[in-house]
């Protein structure tokens, strides 16, 4: 058996009820006060040893 794109598409979205997902572009876990913490205090150190 043999199917194209668009006949797979059909089923899954027609037949099986799913939909196309996309990841969020940022993590749910995001910690802004830690990153600033880190530019401000790691990146210089960081940075200052290359």
């Amino acid at each position: 058996m043999s199917l194209s794109r668009a006949s797979v598409w059909r089923l899954l979205t027609g037949r099986l009820g799913w939909s196309l997902q996309r990841p969020e572009r940022r993590a749910v876990e995001r910690d802004e006060s830690e990153i600033a913490r880190w530019v401000t205090h790691e990146w210089p150190r960081i940075k200052k040893g290359r």
